[in-house]
């Protein structure tokens, strides 16, 4: 897998404490480009954050260190729990995936960045979800076939060949 330039751009749209549980990820997309994202980030005005965004050439921007709790879901819920920021990482597309389908270096990238925490937090495809399903009726991030793809992928690379 190829490596993906990462830069950080801390966010100031945070909570330090409690500590951020990291039982998953949900996935988004940010409709913004790669740049204009990461400005709307670091804006305090904004009060919204991820962990970390991808752009169209996989290049990722850390926003918040996955320790603390990006401000990314709202009023949210998985797996009978509210509260989706406290125990999901917030992972972002630079792209609106209603109109443009996820470039493979964005797939790939979110694939290096999941990989050295998969087994560290002992993750299944189960863990993993996108806005659109912990926020419905309110958000509609991914496109429905774009996270069929990325989950597609995401248990291609990690799971087990039985």
């Amino acid at each position: 897998m190829p490596s993906f330039t990462e830069i950080r751009r801390p966010s100031p749209n945070f909570s330090a404490t409690p500590a951020h549980e990291k039982l998953g990820v949900c996935f988004h997309h940010s409709v913004m480009d790669f740049e204009a994202t990461i400005l709307h980030m670091l804006s305090p005005e904004s009060r919204v954050s991820y962990h970390v965004l991808i752009g169209a050439d996989g290049t990722r921007a850390t926003l918040v260190p996955d320790d603390h709790v990006a401000w990314h879901a709202g009023v949210s819920s998985f797996h009978g729990r509210n509260n989706c920021n406290a125990f999901l990482l917030g992972v972002s597309f630079a792209v609106d995936t209603r109109t443009t389908p996820l470039t493979t270096a964005q797939i790939a990238s979110a694939l290096d960045w999941l990989a050295p925490r998969w087994l560290r937090h002992g993750w299944t495809p189960a863990c993993m979800t996108d806005h659109r399903q912990v926020a419905p009726g309110r958000k509609d991030d991914l496109a429905p076939r774009e996270w069929l793809r990325l989950l597609a992928a995401i248990s291609e690379h990690f799971l087990p060949v039985v």
